[in-house]
């Protein structure tokens, strides 16, 4: 095992020996690393068949699910990882006959056909990470693949709505198989912007499909308390599922609630209808071992962010989708156009005791770019008037390293003139903060999920139209960014590919980016670490 793909890795180094930090077995992960080696050799000849005429969207599906299976906090099952293998050998073979009957070659392409799990953990040493040994090409090739696993987990939920781009799938495609050449570092620099300008394009097609399915976001006082109801929580975040979900439990004497990045469900009109959606509960994903025990009903997770969980709530816990734990239930997926049955939750759920309230009150939530361009003129007004001095985009991930509390301490001490733009889990370190407004517009505007962060590029956007300017670094906007997994990657990325120039990024720069490629990045876009609190505000109210 090694692996170094989250902010949590071991000693900032890499996770060697036994399990991951997140909690993934080194079993697990050196399977992963055959799917992902398999992938990039499947790769190879779907990007032949395509070129001859193959309809990309089927291969297109499997290749997305496959990387966002990998994503860190995802799937901790082998046995749903081996088959995920076993379909990349049976869909290499497909392509084979396809490019034959085309008369065309089948490329060379290097694929482990899959025998026992045993064998493959053997063999796995030989194609996982380390099996690069040109530290900056591994970086940068890692680089390329954790933003493409973000990517890919954006246009899942996309496609799950009817939303889909051939482009963006063609382009997964065709860069897991350019990473299977010998390529040089001009060569893979290039291939980490053009991996930003797809994170956008994906970005922008969940936003799209997230939009027009449930309506743009609007701006809601969420509750966090309890009622005396038996309750179901819904974390993850997969807008399909939930959807489904409040429609089966419509009547049934149940509530839902949301939890962690669940949390904007709440701001979206369709959702509003149910008066069984009663609001959120808990905070980040990290303490759902704390909280999934206090909530008492059954609990489902629909995407990433899955903690292994305890043996006192394990046995009311479901996952659905490309989600997978050994040992606990899993909702299959949707066939023949029909919904997800979550019937086995919903029993559970009436059969339990009602949550336990562990905090009450509203938190305010909704301000995705329609919103917050709503308010254009009011903030353009505010900030021609000296009102609001700065912006400074705090989204991105939560987790459990104390260091973490760097976030929650800037958004304490940064000036009154000062507002944050939020999104992802890393609000919850201060969404609850009584931070007050400014001319009535709230000092913490929450967009909403980790992949809404793609507001903050479009309101960027617009106040540099608004306000005249060239460049988007000539906005009084800056950006402290909190990363865990690759989809903050892949955000990352796409602000690369935008131009966006001073970043900070913590609490620690990526594990996977060698000294020679961090020292790139740093010179050509100014990201850099976060550092002091007090030291940071100040340069940050200096626009540096």
């Amino acid at each position: 095992m090694f692996c170094y793909q989250c902010q949590e890795t071991l000693h900032n180094k890499g996770c060697n020996v036994g399990a991951g930090m997140c909690g993934k077995k080194d079993h697990t992960s050196d399977l992963m690393d055959i799917l992902i080696y398999n992938l990039k050799g499947l790769s190879t000849i779907a990007n032949e068949a395509i070129e001859s005429g193959l309809d990309p969207k089927s291969i297109g599906k499997f290749v997305s699910e496959s990387l966002f299976m990998t994503v860190t906090n995802v799937n901790f099952d082998d046995d749903r990882v081996i088959e995920q293998i076993k379909q990349t050998n049976i869909k290499a073979k497909e392509l084979a006959a396809y490019l034959s009957s085309k008369n065309k070659a089948i490329p060379n392409a290097n694929i482990y056909e899959f025998e026992t799990k045993e064998k493959a953990l053997a063999a796995s040493k030989d194609v996982g990470v380390l099996s690069e040994t040109n530290e900056d090409i591994r970086s940068l090739k890692e680089l390329i693949v954790y933003g493409l696993k973000g990517m890919a987990s954006y246009y899942d939920h996309a496609s799950i709505l009817g939303f889909e781009d051939e482009s963006i799938t063609t382009f997964m495609i065709n860069t897991l198989a350019t990473l299977t050449k010998s390529l040089n570092t001009d060569e893979l620099i290039a291939l980490v912007m053009k991996t930003g300008e797809f994170s956008v394009k994906a970005m922008e097609l969940l936003d799209r499909a997230n939009t027009s399915t449930y309506g743009n976001p609007e701006i809601s006082k969420v509750n966090i308390g309890t009622r005396n109801r038996p309750g179901i929580l819904i974390s993850g975040h997969d807008l399909k599922d939930m959807e489904e979900l409040l429609e089966q439990t419509k009547d049934t004497g149940v509530d839902v609630y949301t939890h962690g990045e669940m949390l904007p469900a709440n701001y979206y009109p369709k959702f509003k209808k149910y008066e069984h959606f009663v609001g959120n509960y808990g905070n980040a994903w990290w303490l759902q071992t704390k909280e999934f025990e206090s909530f008492n009903g059954p609990i489902l997770m629909t995407t990433n962010c899955l903690v292994p969980p305890k043996d006192s709530y394990k046995d009311r816990v479901f996952t659905t989708g490309v989600v997978g734990y050994p040992g606990l239930k899993h909702i299959a997926d949707r066939k023949d156009g029909k919904p997800k049955d979550f019937t086995p939750i919903i029993e559970m759920a009436k059969k339990c005791q009602p949550p336990v309230q562990i905090e009450s009150g509203t938190i305010v939530g909704g301000f995705a770019h329609n919103q917050v361009l709503a308010l254009a003129d009011k903030i353009v007004e505010a900030v021609n008037s000296g009102a609001i001095k700065r912006f400074v985009v705090m989204s991105g991930c939560d987790g459990r390293h104390n260091t973490r509390k760097y976030y929650t301490n800037v958004a304490e001490n940064l000036p009154k003139d000062t507002v944050i733009l939020t999104s992802g889990c890393a609000k919850y370190r201060y969404n609850k903060l009584n931070l007050g407004d400014i001319n009535g517009i709230p000092r913490v505007l929450d967009a909403g999920q980790c992949n809404d962060s793609y507001s903050w590029a479009v309101v960027a956007l617009k106040l540099k139209e608004a306000f005249g300017l060239d460049d988007i670094n000539k906005l009084p906007i800056s950006f402290d960014i909190a990363w865990y997994e690759q989809k903050a990657i892949t955000v990352f990325l796409a602000l690369l590919y935008l131009g966006v120039k001073g970043i900070r990024l913590g609490p620690t720069l990526p594990a996977f980016l060698s000294p020679n490629v961090a020292k790139v990045i740093v010179e050509n876009f100014d990201v850099k670490p976060i550092g002091d609190v007090q030291q940071d505000i100040e340069l940050i109210t200096q626009g540096k």
